[in-house]
């Protein structure tokens, strides 16, 4: 089974739908132009079609684009809602959490705390 490392440090969603016509040379295109990042990053980027029953993620390999698709037969991605940003940045194990089909924006963990004294 070919699936992301829950071990990655940052996997860059696109918030918006987009057109799923686009494959490696479109997509990368918009992760550069719209998105103002740099495709060849050692990350992922993470795509979903209008109806939110597709995924493709594109990264970079060394020496080439790799491109993963998934489709849903009945269901959709459980997907962001109205976001001010362009892009989100999950894990690689919140990634794998979305392809699970868990909704990362209703289900949240406690909030983290960084105290610096005890008193």
């Amino acid at each position: 089974m070919m699936r992301p490392s829950k071990d990655l440090p940052c996997v860059y969603l696109c918030t918006h739908p987009v057109d799923f016509r686009k494959a490696i040379g479109g997509l990368s295109v918009l992760v550069e132009d719209e998105l103002a990042l740099n495709p060849f990053d050692p990350t992922l980027f993470v795509f979903v079609n209008r109806r939110k029953d597709k995924i493709k993620i594109l990264y970079w390999e060394k020496n080439g684009f790799c491109l993963w698709y998934k489709r849903l037969e009945k269901q959709t991605f459980k997907w962001p809602r109205e976001f001010d940003t362009d892009t989100l940045t999950l894990t690689g194990e919140q990634l794998n959490w979305l392809l699970d089909g868990f909704d990362l924006w209703r289900n949240k963990p406690h909030d983290s705390l960084d105290y610096q004294s005890v008193g």
